[in-house]
């Protein structure tokens, strides 16, 4: 995920909105719907949350 994002570190509520809001409209345009991304990862402000905080990669502990 970190490696698809903008190159900035950030926790700023607005930006993850703006980031999850294009990250949807991106999954729509290739038939994917949000409801199959949520039972994927849950909430995806959260994810991108995390892959902005921790750019290394791997998994959060």
């Amino acid at each position: 995920m970190a490696e698809h994002l903008p190159n900035a570190i950030t926790d700023d509520a607005l930006a993850i909105i703006y980031l999850t809001e294009e990250a949807i409209k991106a999954a729509g345009r290739e038939g994917i719907p949000p409801e199959e991304i949520s039972e994927e990862v849950g909430s995806l402000f959260e994810v991108i949350l995390q892959a902005m905080q921790h750019r290394e990669g791997g998994l959060v502990e």
